[in-house]
């Protein structure tokens, strides 16, 4: 397998996560050399480099960019019940900061940084709120009030500030619930029981594979400036018709458009368009009649 990351240098923080060990594999496998960052030591990485540090330490950031051409920033407590609240947010604030910061001062000329559907707030909102219209997208309106959420939200920021501070362009992805296809096969059949659950972030998606070809996309492909990109699975995990969904669960928010079948009810036109993403790996679902 070739590809124009063959023979460069790229950090992947978070190597040893549910993201980033399949990503740290994945870009191996297409010539990168690979620099593993993580927390913890995990002798199944497959990587050039291994690091083993924080990433908040200024002195450990620095260690793992040495000779660095591109960055994937995955380190992350990744929702509210991972850690305190104290330490969620800061935790995933600080470490973006640290390393883009770095990255931009040394000259490194891209980041792909794990955003999160959640950054626009109402997934993980204790109040029983709903979007503000369907098909989600990057120009969503926000409605925070938990720190996992405000910290992805801030992590968007510091992308902007890297790359007018710097001049390092930076992808920033929104990804939905990622895991194996297993998991996700599993969660599909929670859905077709309790289908509610999802509604908030539309019952999206992604396979992990597909979460490290995106990330792939995001360091290839032709773009400048700080970028979000909303990804997903182009279906719902849910085996039922989406607009029967939004009709039982949704049904006085505004539709932008209508939606076939199992499509997912978020804007996929940014990613499929700038970075040619579509995803790879989809669940084969029946679509059952929704009794409500």
């Amino acid at each position: 397998m070739t590809s124009s990351l063959s023979g460069r240098r790229v950090l992947v923080t978070g190597a040893a996560g549910r993201i980033g060990s399949v990503t740290t594999r994945h870009l191996t496998e297409l010539g990168a050399l690979v620099t593993a960052f993580t927390n913890v030591q995990d002798d199944e990485l497959k990587a050039d480099r291994i690091v083993v540090g924080d990433t908040r330490s200024e002195q450990d950031v620095a260690t793992a960019l040495e000779g660095a051409d591109a960055v994937v920033h995955l380190a992350a407590l990744a929702h509210p019940g991972a850690g305190t609240p104290y330490d969620v947010y800061t935790i995933n604030v600080v470490s973006t900061f640290n390393v883009l910061a770095q990255a931009g001062a040394l000259g490194v000329e891209r980041a792909v940084v794990a955003s999160s559907i959640n950054a626009f707030g109402v997934p993980f909102n204790p109040d029983d709120i709903r979007p503000a219209y369907y098909p989600l997208d990057e120009k969503i309106p926000s409605d925070v009030a938990d720190w996992y959420s405000l910290s992805k939200q801030n992590d968007e920021n510091t992308c902007r500030m890297a790359w007018r501070r710097w001049g390092i362009d930076v992808v920033a992805f929104r990804f939905p619930h990622v895991n194996t296809a297993e998991i996700l096969q599993r969660q599909a059949e929670g859905y077709g029981e309790k289908p509610a659950g999802g509604v908030r972030e539309g019952w999206a998606y992604l396979d992990t594979r597909d979460a490290a070809y995106a990330i792939e996309l995001g360091l290839t492909a032709t773009l400048s400036g700080a970028q979000t990109f909303f990804v997903a699975a182009g279906s719902t995990n849910a085996p039922y018709e989406t607009e029967a969904l939004l009709d039982a669960f949704a049904p006085g928010v505004p539709r932008l458009r209508r939606f076939t079948g199992r499509e997912v009810p978020i804007d996929l036109t940014a990613a499929r368009t700038v970075l040619g993403f579509s995803a790879r790996h989809e669940l084969d679902l029946p679509t059952n009649h929704l009794e409500t």
